[in-house]
């Protein structure tokens, strides 16, 4: 079988996305395979960074604006130096990845579509994207919807569906210590952004504080500081839940939280198919999310999880509440689910198919 030579994942920062983890996920499993992976940063430094592998080669370019040749030229050496045959580029950081195969035509050029708003997918900017898809070799999709939405709008003749999933990190250091009591956490783990509709959670948890007071909610994701994330603690504040939801921000030590947890939620108005989900699955989780972008693909309602409809927090909480007054059914769920997640969303699963792509254009 003809060897693969080097392999770069390109994205714009490490800071604790979807789409970034995905990034360093697949760098570090394909360096687990022996093969030769390496991670172009282009913008920002973040706290994934620290979850690279060792064998894992990384540049960070520094880029400060679009057209920034001093970054193009650096990224340019990085891959002839390291013999790089196979550009891999996520999400926002395809106009780099362009600049660079326009650079290098030699490169084969993936494109991977993590976008999270597969509800809104009407009205996604088109007019960079159509020019830029005329460079791309190949395209991966995280979910049906992107995997159509390429095809149709970027008349692209080859997007594959690649499955997001989550690899263990050996090196994680145990420190966040999650409040409340034992066996009474409900976590999110979601970014504060809009989408993730963290308000309608909020309204859903002053329904079960009024009934279970000793059942606390954990926030964990960046927190942008911005007028979306005042709005809910205002709320928080106004509705005198302070002192059973908390917030932690980004936290690179993912398995020890979940560890700590019961239940798993996500009351999300849009979504592709969250990471976060998994990651639920895998730490056999009972979870309530709502039924947006591909969640219906994982859970089955009422089997291994709740299906509910977005911006509902009545039927939200009342759900979340099946779950805290029943252990058995939560351990259960967590079970099937898990046994879900290991069968369709394995990392291994993942990384064959991705090999075979990476191969059929080497």
């Amino acid at each position: 079988m003809k060897q693969l030579t080097g392999i770069v994942q390109l994205i714009d920062s490490l800071e604790a996305g979807g789409a970034e983890r995905m990034a360093v996920n697949i760098a570090n499993a394909l360096a687990l395979r022996g093969l030769p992976s390496s991670l172009m940063l282009t913008r920002k430094e973040g706290m994934l960074k620290a979850q690279l592998h060792p064998q894992v080669k990384y540049v960070f370019l520094n880029k400060k604006y679009t057209l920034d040749l001093a970054a193009v030229c650096k990224a340019r050496k990085f891959i002839v130096t390291n013999n790089i045959a196979i550009l891999h580029a996520h999400t926002t950081s395809w106009f780099f990845a362009v600049l660079l195969k326009i650079t290098k035509p030699s490169l084969k050029l993936i494109w991977h579509d993590h976008y999270g708003k597969s509800e809104q997918l009407s009205n996604r900017p088109l007019i960079g994207l159509k020019w830029a898809a005329l460079f791309f070799d190949s395209c991966i999709a995280v979910n049906g919807a992107l995997k159509e939405w390429i095809q149709y709008k970027l008349k692209h003749p080859k997007v594959f569906i690649i499955n997001n999933f989550s690899l263990n990190n050996a090196s994680e250091i145990k420190q966040t210590i999650l409040k409340g009591k034992n066996e009474k956490r409900i976590l999110c783990l979601a970014n504060l952004r809009p989408q993730k509709d963290h308000l309608n959670l909020l309204k859903s948890f002053k329904i079960i504080n009024e009934i279970y007071d000793d059942w606390t909610l954990h926030i964990v994701g960046l927190d942008f500081k911005d007028h979306y994330s005042q709005e809910l603690k205002k709320h928080i504040k106004k509705n005198r839940i302070d002192n059973h939801v908390f917030f932690y921000g980004s936290c690179p030590d993912t398995e020890y939280i979940l560890s700590q947890a019961s239940i798993g939620v996500l009351s999300s108005d849009s979504e592709g198919l969250p990471l976060a989900l998994i990651e639920y699955g895998l730490a056999n989780l009972g979870v309530v999310v709502t039924d947006v972008g591909d969640c219906c693909e994982l859970i089955e309602n009422g089997t291994n999880g709740f299906l509910v409809q977005p911006k509902n927090a009545a039927v939200l909480a009342e759900k979340l509440i099946a779950l805290i007054e029943n252990k058995e059914m939560r351990l259960e769920m967590g079970k099937e689910l898990h046994n879900n997640v290991m069968e369709l969303y394995s990392k291994e699963k993942a990384i064959n198919q991705l090999i075979s792509l990476y191969r059929s254009l080497d």
